[in-house]
């Protein structure tokens, strides 16, 4: 929380699904689809009689990004992640090799490179991902048109005698190896002579021209390298998310911004940027997003006159923000909860919005410390400044979003960014992913909150109640209306003064430094004499080779400097008189508004702590060792779209033709390109009449149209004869007749008596859901696309 000044230019820590009746939507994400709850046997009629999601996997490509934190006391959680950078990678590209039971075979067994074939009787947990695009963003975009982090600060000490040019990265790809600039990772393409484009590229088949990377510790070391160099000295106004929203999502990202008539005003294009994004991010890619903070984020509207609530001085005078209201103490959702600085409207007159010479009242120096000026802003300042989390919810999941003159337009998340390309699929939303490393006491969000290595809970297992009164794990950490809007764990509540209760989960009470440390995850609470820090969300050991002697000036980040503290993280020194200015931990703050946006993403947001279980170099190999469960979580999710799922209940054929009496729709967004039902590629027309078009018709009314725009229905057809009985006996990736591949889908079932098909086909299911439809061949969806199914007595035209 510490850093900011008025007097230097720099800032540190917190600176100044309704159902369809008929048909329901999947994310093309192996070939094989899977129906999320029982179906029931059908029998020929006419009326429809089950309906699900269907899940298919043909994803090849993975665009992965870091978004990182680079503010002050970050260093200590960029190392941890570090340290967790060869499970990650490794993870996605050599796969473990698993027995039938699931079981991974030992280290000593398990293959060194992902071409590799696992020991007899084992398989790969999932496919080997062999195109990945990697790269790093920080969380550091300026000021916002204040005069807060500038582009250049000359007055940092950290890259005295050169300046500070980190708290503004633009949302541009980074690859520096220091935070002061200088040297940086060799990116994609690799080799001297070429022009890097700031990402690594996992290229172990050489499909890419010019072809990237092979060595798998070689894209570790430039990776924890990115990591590193990310640096801890950027903006303290932290914009986590719009810095995100800047490098994939923002349609016109501005060149510059500055203040013009009061008013914030983006000027230009960024190009670079715009370069960048196209060359990073594949249109049919699974994308995801990893972010690393310990502070909540502070993503300020960049229009207007928000921007002010980062402006530290207009010319040598200090800025002070006005008053609020008298009626936002109250209630900051009522009407007539202003700023002193805005017109009163219909409001009636508040006599503390006045000052002794008329104009409207600022708030005292106490009450307006810029470190907190992004912390609950609509009661103390009667505006909120920063952007509606909705923004990035919808930058990840709809097809169009605003401009900068607030015009719908495409969003480049789902577009094409280089036609010129021989990539024509578009990605659905259902293939990005936003998985956040950040303030939440890790026990909060555990399967087990006494043994972190069984992992963090999944989206389903922060929905389920977990309470008597139906409360969810997110109304733990958030809150809802069940909970009056406020989180059930005290220890997530922003504030300045000392909080009080219990954790729910852990059943530990809060307590203050008469009890110093009592409580095991956030120590306990302290005196802000200063009011300009926040109360923590958790806390964590550091390393003996990271405390710090917060007497040490020269310090970038410390938060033990004064002699009579009583925070958590301090010890007492022995080479200082036993004052407690030696920093033995590390801190979080509660995370809330990231965790909004994880949570309105349901199965797409991804949730894990920035406080790990251990960090002791001891227990380096265990499961729970520093950010392991993160990235355990993240693989976890991104592992069960990469591939096919199992069928809980049996799908009965027809008894005269064989056929399923299902009808499987491939929907694309084709950004007004031709659409086009290959007949070839096992593809079908939908007639503009009958059954088919009325369950085009229905696929129009899921929910999800409004974002995806599909504009292209084609069906995939469905295998028959001699296709069909190749397509369910004929266990290799593809099946084959007359020397010809086979293309469609097929129904495989080994609980049948006799199966219906090949059981080797199922034999990854659990014993009681052993069957799948499997697509072959040019049956597979294309990637991006959304697949309906609708199963009925009658699917004919």
């Amino acid at each position: 929380m510490k850093g900011l000044q008025r007097q230097k230019s720099f800032l540190g820590k917190r600176a100044a699904r309704a159902a369809l009746s008929m048909v329901v939507a999947t994310t093309a994400a192996g070939a094989a689809g899977c129906l999320d709850r029982p179906v029931e046997t059908v029998e020929p009629r006419i009326t429809a009689t089950i309906v699900e999601r269907l899940t298919q996997s043909s994803v090849d490509k993975i665009d992965i990004l870091l978004a990182i934190d680079n503010s002050r006391s970050m260093a200590d959680k960029q190392n941890i992640l570090a340290l967790a950078v060869p499970d990650l990678v490794t993870g996605l590209v050599n796969p473990r090799c698993i027995d039938d039971n699931g079981v991974p075979v030992s280290a000593m067994m398990q293959p060194s490179y992902p071409t590799d074939d696992c020991p007899a009787g084992t398989k790969r947990e999932f496919e080997p991902i062999v195109d990945i695009h990697i790269g790093v963003i920080s969380s550091s975009i300026g000021g916002h048109g204040a005069d807060s982090c500038p582009n250049s600060d000359a007055n940092s000490k950290e890259c005295s005698p050169a300046p500070n040019t980190t708290n503004n990265d633009k949302g541009h790809l980074l690859s520096r190896l220091d935070q002061c600039g200088g040297a940086s990772v060799d990116t994609y393409p690799y080799g001297t002579g070429s022009t890097d484009k700031g990402f690594l590229a996992w290229d172990p088949k050489k499909k890419l021209s010019p072809n990237g990377e092979l060595d798998i510790p070689s894209l570790q070391q430039d990776l924890r390298d990115m990591v590193i160099g990310t640096g801890q000295i950027g903006c303290g106004y932290e914009s986590q998310l719009e810095s995100i929203y800047r490098f994939l999502a923002d349609p016109e990202p501005y060149e510059t911004i500055s203040v013009v008539n009061n008013r914030a005003t983006p000027d230009g294009t960024d190009t670079v940027l715009l370069q960048q994004r196209a060359e990073f991010m594949r249109p049919d890619s699974l994308l995801a997003i990893v972010m690393l903070t310990d502070e909540n984020d502070c993503s300020i509207k960049e229009y207007g006159q928000f921007y002010y609530v980062g402006q530290l001085r207009i010319g040598n005078t200090n800025v002070r923000m006005p008053r609020a209201r008298q009626e936002c103490a109250a209630d900051p959702n009522d009407p007539c909860c202003k700023s002193c600085g805005q017109d009163k409207g219909s409001c009636p007159d508040d006599p503390t919005c006045t000052n002794p010479q008329g104009g409207p009242a600022l708030l005292g120096v106490e009450e307006d410390d810029i470190n907190m000026r992004c912390w609950d802003q609509k009661r103390r300042f009667g505006i909120d400044f920063l952007y509606p989390t909705d923004r990035y919810v919808q930058a990840f999941s709809a097809s169009e979003i605003a401009n900068r003159a607030g015009d719908l337009v495409p969003n480049p998340i789902f577009s094409d960014l280089n036609p010129q390309d021989n990539i024509t699929n578009i990605r659905d939303s259902g293939l990005v992913f936003f998985a956040g490393i950040i303030g939440v006491p890790w026990q909060d969000i555990a399967r087990d909150k006494t043994d972190l290595s069984k992992g963090f809970k999944n989206a389903n297992e922060m929905n389920a109640p977990i309470g008597a009164g139906g409360e969810s794990t997110w109304d733990v950490i958030l809150g809802s209306e069940k909970t009056g809007g406020k989180p059930l764990d005290p220890l997530m509540i922003e504030s300045m003064d000392k909080r009080t209760g219990t954790n729910p989960i852990t059943g530990d009470v809060l307590v203050d430094a008469s009890t110093p440390n009592a409580n095991p995850l956030n120590g306990h609470e302290w005196t802000i004499t200063a009011k300009d820090d926040l109360q923590f969300a958790c806390i964590f050991p550091l390393l003996p080779t990271d405390q710090r002697d917060c007497t040490n000036t020269n310090l970038t980040a410390c938060d033990c400097f004064e002699a009579t503290n009583d925070n958590p993280l301090c010890q007492q020194d022995p080479n200082n008189n036993n004052a407690p200015t030696l920093q033995v931990r590390a801190k979080a703050y509660p995370g809330i508004r990231p965790l909004e946006v994880m949570r309105d993403l349901g199965d797409q947001g991804i949730v894990a702590s920035v406080c790990p279980s251990t960090i002791d170099p001891a227990d380096i190999e265990k499961p729970d060792y520093g950010y392991r469960p993160a990235i355990g979580s993240i693989i976890d999710r991104l592992k069960s779209a990469l591939k096919g799922q199992c069928l809980p209940r049996t799908l009965t054929p027809d008894e005269n033709t064989g056929d399923v009496p299902c009808l499987i729709l491939e929907a694309r967004n084709m950004q007004g390109g031709a659409c086009v039902c290959d007949e070839n590629a096992a593809r079908a027309p939908i007639p503009s009449e009958g059954p088919k078009a009325k369950a085009v018709e229905l696929a129009k009314e899921d929910p999800a149209y409004d974002k995806a725009k599909w504009d292209c229905f084609c069906e995939i057809t469905q295998t028959t004869g001699d296709a069909r009985t190749a397509c369910q006996d004929d266990a290799s990736e593809q099946p084959e007749l007359n020397g010809q591949p086979v293309n469609g889908w097929c129904y495989v079932d080994g609980t049948t008596t006799p199966p219906t098909g090949n059981v080797e086909i199922v034999k990854d299911c659990p014993a009681n859901e052993q069957r799948i439809i499997r697509f072959v061949g040019a049956g597979e969806a294309q990637g991006g696309a959304t697949l309906f199914i609708t199963c009925t007595g009658d699917t004919g035209d």
